[in-house]
């Protein structure tokens, strides 16, 4: 994998904070896969003293905050812990859906195997939901997150009857241009590739306040996989 230029990432900078739109397939900070970077590695060759503020999964892409201080840090750790972050996600799903501010208020456990589930043992966990398009089979969902959980999007998602394309851990199937084009050809001897390699979820918007109390809200353009997505969506 060809690792992006940091500088080529920032949507948003100011002397506290850096705001990046986070690539799909880097994982913000180290996981378990050896020989690979991540994005925290990446930002320190920009600015040594970068903190990642939160973490979105590997494949997700979109609004990802870093602090450049310790007093940055603790200033928006304050806001998640309390809930005063704005998150906005994107997500293209299987069904139609006409979703208007619908609230899912599901608990849910984290697995040992990295793997969420939806149980009354589990922690809280609220998602708003609200449809931003329909295509068809499948529709454009934005997904305000309340709470923080393990896959929280992701598992909502899947509860309502719209699980994420791509998002096979939880029943979102591939997307292949072949079930969208009736006149497909594909070459001989190739397999045909899904339309996202990844599940189809994009962290569109965040908004906090800065240390001078000002708030700010960065949006996040689709990396070209979503856009893509969503434009053959559209087209058929």
């Amino acid at each position: 994998m060809k690792y992006p230029v940091f500088e080529d990432l920032i949507i948003f900078e100011n002397e506290d904070y850096v705001v990046v739109n986070k690539p799909p397939f880097l994982a913000t900070l180290e996981d378990r896969t050896p020989n690979t970077t991540n994005l925290l590695k990446i930002a320190r060759q920009y600015n040594p003293d970068l903190q990642a503020c939160h973490r979105l999964d590997k494949d997700t892409s979109g609004c990802l905050v870093f602090a450049k201080n310790p007093e940055a840090y603790r200033h928006l750790a304050m806001q998640f812990e309390h809930r005063q972050v704005y998150k906005v996600y994107h997500a293209v799903v299987w069904g139609a859906h006409k979703f208007e501010d619908q609230l899912v208020n599901k608990s849910i456990l984290a697995g040992a195997k990295g793997v969420a589930k939806l149980t009354p043992q589990g922690k809280s966990a609220e998602t708003y939901f609200t449809t931003v398009e329909n295509y068809g089979r499948h529709s454009l969902i934005e997904c305000v997150p309340v709470t923080g959980r393990l896959h929280q999007i992701r598992v909502h998602l899947a509860s309502l009857g719209a699980p994420i394309v791509g998002d096979e851990l939880y029943g979102g199937e591939n997307l292949y241009l072949s079930s969208l084009k009736r006149k497909f050809n594909l070459k001989k001897e190739t397999e045909e590739q899904p339309l996202i390699k990844r599940f189809a979820l994009h962290s569109f918007n965040i908004g906090f306040t800065l240390l001078n109390d000002e708030p700010v809200k960065i949006e996040a353009p689709y990396p070209k996989d979503f856009a893509v997505l969503v434009k053959q969506l559209r087209t058929h």
